[in-house]
């Protein structure tokens, strides 16, 4: 018996990732234009970060894009997956920046390179707010884990310019150039940290493992704890997007009519609704012993004894 409920899956805003690619595009015009003028390395180095995040969002409105597509006969779960590709792709390249910045970092502190303060904090300034704002845009999506992973881009953005301002500041007033590396070394520890998380939630979606926050003890406890059901087995619980979870399973019931078996099924259903948020579920009736081999079930004598491993 299959059942195939609407998902609850929210979806990511083109809209809100285009308007942050334009920004960002401009800005990036801005750094390095001001990075030649100031003679800056540091604004030059930040243009190539927001080069980056820049592709990222590409990457990010590209799989929302997809994801808003509906199903078809060759894509029946539709294209929820697109924004979790998106969110790993993300978050490998935050890696990278990470260690781009500590690579950067090392240099200055070297080769300590002098520019003009003033207009390296002016600049930083539009940037901090620049990415601010279109971090405060982004997070209106920050459950869906492709808007999270570009969301984790702008945070990181912001506070790197935000420490590219007191670098300034700091160089301007005392002189010691090693301040600039040394804040930029502690914001590349903090986006490798937030590019693990992400990278750790998407692969596990995209192997198909049990969400995150579920048990699959306790979901077949719900599932036995409801009158008429006798065995639960061969259960699976994966996600197709990052808020789009499903469930297939056998379930050994009495001999009923079918009118009954369909209160059953219902009731089933509104636990795993209610209790996972497993909207879309694949559940199979069985009123005999079965044994499962090679994903097929096949019927067997009353007096056949089995196990079957979850």
């Amino acid at each position: 018996m299959h059942v195939h409920a609407g998902t609850g899956d929210g979806a990511t805003s083109p809209r809100m990732l285009q308007i942050s690619l334009l920004v960002t595009l401009a800005y990036i015009v801005l750094l390095v234009v001001a990075g030649i003028r100031a003679h800056s390395l540091a604004l030059l180095s930040e243009a190539g970060h927001n080069l980056s995040d820049f592709f990222a969002l590409l990457l990010s409105w590209g799989a929302a894009y997809l994801s808003g597509r509906s199903p078809d006969a060759r894509k029946t779960f539709g294209y929820n997956r697109a924004g979790v590709l998106a969110a790993f792709v993300n978050g490998l390249t935050l890696v990278f920046v990470s260690f781009y910045i500590w690579y950067e970092a090392f240099r200055r502190l070297l080769n300590p390179v002098d520019v003009h303060a003033q207009l390296m904090i002016w600049v930083a300034a539009a940037g901090v707010a620049m990415n601010g704002a279109i971090a405060l845009l982004l997070m209106r999506g920050r459950q869906d884990i492709n808007m999270r992973s570009a969301l984790l881009h702008e945070i990181g953005d912001t506070l790197s310019t935000a420490a590219v301002i007191a670098g300034g500041i700091a160089i301007a007033y005392t002189a010691q150039h090693w301040i600039d590396p040394a804040l930029s070394v502690g914001i590349g520890v903090m986006i490798l940290w937030s590019s693990i998380g992400i990278i750790r939630e998407s692969l596990n979606i995209l192997l198909e493992g049990i969400p995150s926050g579920m048990e699959l003890e306790l979901i077949e406890s719900c599932i036995c704890a409801i009158s008429g059901v006798n065995s639960v087995h061969d259960l699976h619980v994966w996600s197709i997007g990052s808020d789009t979870h499903s469930l297939s399973c056998h379930i050994g019931i009495a001999d009923m009519r079918a009118s009954e078996s369909e209160d059953l099924l219902r009731k089933i259903r509104e636990a795993l609704a209610s209790r996972f948020h497993i909207h879309h579920t694949t559940i199979q009736f069985e009123y005999a012993i079965c044994d499962v081999a090679h994903g097929c079930v096949i019927p067997v004598s009353p007096g056949h004894e089995h196990t079957h491993e979850h």
